[in-house]
This record gives structure tokens, sequence and C-alpha cells, in this order.
């Protein structure tokens, strides 16, 4: 099956345009028409091509979509300031581009030094309240670092930007310093790796380069700004955020008479998922996020009552935890960590994971009358869960990586699985390796493991709700 970190889902358009740019003259020719459905349509066209211009970064295609979303969105009274700000920082970062490359070509060519993304961010740490400290596995050249400002005089909104050639060896953050509102370090582009320091006053911002580290200086003016220490160290900075206000609902999958997957040495699935998610539902809830679990205990279920549950207690998101098992023929060479969102797939593979956690189900629906629901599904909500699911993937892969070798990418996947059905917010499954693969196995009943898995969870949510 084609991962689908490297496809777009277009769920409300139709699928017989191949080309990107046709799509976008596709969407274009439906703003013209004036009608609200083909708005629509468009909208939903530029989304898709905007995710798919970040996996393959593609400059052109992202501006496209950008100016595509702001205008659709603004026809339909949807809140786009965030794709406005981005076209503000592409357009800049384009200007400023454009001016290097005429002084270049002005100067002595000797001194033109092309810079390729050689270098690494290793970590991310505090050096005190107020020096951010990046630390990468070369010493950093000052043609590497471009740094400018931005002001949105109708927002008030002051930004920082950091360009730095280098990549990045985790995925993208979310920072958390009391007194500036947001700062976000992520892969620009395959050479550039860019940090923002976003306030809605002004922030003082002075950096300095010494071998492998740039330190970045950032004291808030505003009076009313608090003292915030970090924890010092020297490993990468875990985001934390402030959505006080968001509900997340835990689904640890399977449980009482129903053990899920048995894997390796007789290893049940409804143990191993139940003890991440508890993990997870402490360390959210440390970060102060409202959190419930389905279950508390080894009991049974129905996935009815599941997103039910989650419904009742309007939560933001819903995670289903589980675990993937395959015959023993394979079970020693099938592994990996996947994430499924809900979708009337017809793949084989999907269809294999969902039969395997759709069994509890005892519902009168047959597997018809479930696949003609599954086609009525909430088009934006489904969107939504992909993006949920992208970033829960970058999340767990972000900090099982950095302690374990081997742990392989499964990928983000489209399934129809019964347990998300009826979720009335983003619904992921959450697949956290095969129970039966001897190796992924033990670890799954490590404790230390589980605990990462689950940070990584954390992590994941906290940049979905960053950025959605």
């Amino acid at each position: 099956m084609i991962r689908l970190l490297f496809i777009v889902l277009f769920l409300s358009a139709s699928l017989y345009a191949n080309n990107d740019f046709e799509i976008l003259k596709r969407a274009d020719s439906y703003m013209k028409t004036g009608s609200k459905t083909d708005q629509f349509r468009a909208y939903n066209d530029y989304k898709n091509l905007y995710l798919r211009s970040l996996m393959n970064s593609d400059e052109k295609l992202k501006e496209g979509s950008l100016k595509g979303i702001i205008n659709s969105g603004r026809k339909l009274h949807i809140d786009i300031k965030s794709y406005e700000d981005e076209l503000e920082i592409l357009k800049k970062t384009k200007k400023t581009s454009r001016k290097k490359t005429v002084k270049k070509t002005t100067t002595n060519k000797s001194k033109d030094i092309r810079v390729k993304s050689s270098h690494k961010l290793k970590t991310i740490s505090w050096k005190d309240s107020s020096r951010l400290v990046l630390r990468f596995d070369k010493n950093l050249r000052q043609n590497q670092i471009n740094y400018f400002t931005l002001y949105d005089s109708k927002e008030k909104r002051y930004r920082y930007v950091f360009d730095i050639h280098a990549s990045m060896l985790t995925k993208s953050q979310t920072l958390r310093k009391d007194g500036i509102k947001r700062i976000k370090i992520a892969q620009y582009n395959p050479n550039t790796l860019r940090l923002v320091i976003e306030n809605d006053t002004k922030v003082k911002v002075n950096f300095s380069r010494s071998l492998t580290k740039l330190t970045i200086k950032m004291v808030p003016t505003s009076k009313t700004a608090k003292k915030y220490i970090p924890e010092l160290s020297n490993k990468p900075y875990s985001p934390e955020r402030a959505d006080r206000n968001k509900v997340i609902v835990i689904d640890p999958g399977h449980g009482g008479r129903d053990p899920g997957a048995v894997g390796y040495r007789k290893y049940r699935e409804k143990i191993v998922v139940y003890k991440i998610a508890r993990h997870l539902k402490n360390i959210l809830k440390k970060r102060g996020y409202k959190v419930y679990m389905t279950r508390d205990r080894d009991k049974s279920v129905r996935l009815s009552r599941r997103t039910a549950f989650a419904n009742k207690k309007e939560a933001d998101i819903f995670v289903s935890i589980h675990a993937n098992a395959i015959g023993k023929k394979h079970a020693s060479k099938v592994h990996g960590i996947e994430c499924y969102f809900l979708s009337p797939s017809r793949s084989k593979r999907a269809e294999r994971v969902a039969a395997k956690e759709n069994s509890a189900d005892i519902s009168a629906m047959d597997r018809y009358a479930k696949q003609s629901f599954l086609k009525f599904l909430n088009h934006a909500k489904t969107i939504a869960s992909h993006k949920l699911a992208i970033d829960l993937q970058r999340g767990m892969l972000g900090s099982l990586n950095k302690h374990y070798k081997g742990v392989k990418d499964g990928g983000v996947r489209e399934g129809p699985f019964w347990v998300l059905v009826g979720a009335q917010m983003p619904a992921v499954l959450v697949e956290v390796g095969f129970i039966t693969h001897p190796k992924e196995a033990r670890r799954l009943v490590d404790d230390n493991y589980r605990k990462k898995m689950a940070e990584g969870l954390a992590d994941g949510i906290e940049r979905y709700f960053a950025n959605n």
C-alpha cells in the first residue's frame, strides 16, 4: 500500500487529475463559478495541495495553494489567518533570497560559497531563562544564518525569524517560554531550518555564533511577562503548550474478555496498550490537558460506546491505541509503527488490520452496511484526522529513534476502523507495533519503551494543536 505520508487524500473532488498544477487550475476554475459548493471544493483542493507541498518541499506549489486557501477561505468565512501569516513569511524570504543573489553576482565570485544542508541540528536546550541554544554536528559559518523580522500592523504581531542552512534530526517542535506566545522550529525546506519567535509585544532578540553552537537570547519587553526558568538540559527540549482548554479521550483497545492480539511469548495486546495509555494520560495531565480514558481497568467496552464516551465528554481529539499482529509464518519479518484514520479503504492491508480491530464489534450491521455508512463521512473531520495521524506518527518516531535503533516507520494509512465511526472529532487509531514480532514485542513489554512511546504521542498531540 502506498504510504499516505507521500500522497494527498482528495475527499470532496474527483481523483482523475494526476498533476498537482492541473488540480490547482481546477480549483481556480471552481472559484470562478460563484457557487458555494464549488468554493468548498476549491478550498478542499487547495488544502490538500498545501499538505502535498509541505511533504514534497515544493515552494511554488506552496505559494499557489496558500493564495487559494486565503481567497476561498475569505469567501467561505473560514479563519485563514495562519495561512496569511505563512504566505507573508514566504514572500519575505523570497525577497531576501533575491537580494542576496543580486549582491553575490556583483561581488567577487570566489567568495560565493554555496552552502548545502550538510549540517545537522543535534540538540535544542535552554541555557538559562532567556537563552536558547541550538547545537549542530559541525561548525557554523556566518553565511549559514539569515535573520530578519516581520511585523503585522493589523494583528500587532511580531515575528523574529532565523533561517539556518541545516536540517533537523528530529521533527518540528513548538517550544514554551512564558512571556512569549510561540517559539517554533521546523524544516522549512530540504536546505533550510527555520526558527520563528512570535509574540504580541516586542521581544529583544540577540544571537551569537560559536563553533557548533547558535545561542539566541530573547527577552520580552512586556512588564507582565512571567519569569520562566526551564530545566537545564542538553537533550532536545520536549514542547509544552498552554492549551488548557483541550479535552483528549484516550482509548486503550480491547480489554476484559477480549485480550486483543496474543503474540510473542503470549504477550497480550490489551495489557500493553493499557499501560501506554496510562503513561500518555499522566504526561498530558501534567502538561495541563483534560484527559479521559474509555476504560480505566481491564474491562470490556463495546466499540460503539468508546466514541460515544468521547462525544459525551466533548473531546477535541480521540486516540485509540492498539498493537498489531500477523500470523506465525511472517511474525519474525513484519514489524513497525503505524497510524490509521477513518476511511472506506479497500486496500488489503488496511482491511486486514481493520478486520482484527473490528472483531470485537457485535453490532447487527453487516460489512456492506458499514461500507455504505463510511461513504458519508464528514470530509473536513477526515482531513483533520489525517493531519492528527501524521503528527502522532512523527511524534512517536521522533521520541523512539533518539533511544532505540531499528524503529520502523510503517506510515500513515487510511482504513475502515469501526471503533472510529461516530466520533464527532478528529479520531485516529495508533498501532504501536507488532506484538507478534520477537524484538518489537520485547520492547512493547518494556516500561521504558512504553514511556518513550507515550512521550512521542504527547508531543504529536501538542504539535497538532499548535498547527490547527
